[in-house]
């Protein structure tokens, strides 16, 4: 199998952790690179996520953007 490439991925406000890791780990077991975009609501969790597992990861394999809309 080939992987897809890039996974934009929304995550919603309710359980953003438990729902960005449903999320991106078969994106990245399947060897895809992740454009991660969590809720205006709940941004802080996924910082401290990326602050946890971004060490692991080659840089630009796991991106967030944040914001409105």
């Amino acid at each position: 199998h080939e992987p897809l490439g890039v996974v934009g991925q929304i995550i919603p406000w309710n359980f953003p952790l438990l729902m960005a890791a449903w999320k991106l780990a078969p994106a990245l077991a399947a060897g895809n690179c992740v454009v991660l975009k969590p809720a205006e609501q709940t941004p802080l969790g996924i910082c401290v996520l990326l602050e946890l597992i971004g060490d692991l990861l080659p840089p630009g394999v796991l991106n967030v953007v944040q914001g409105f809309g």
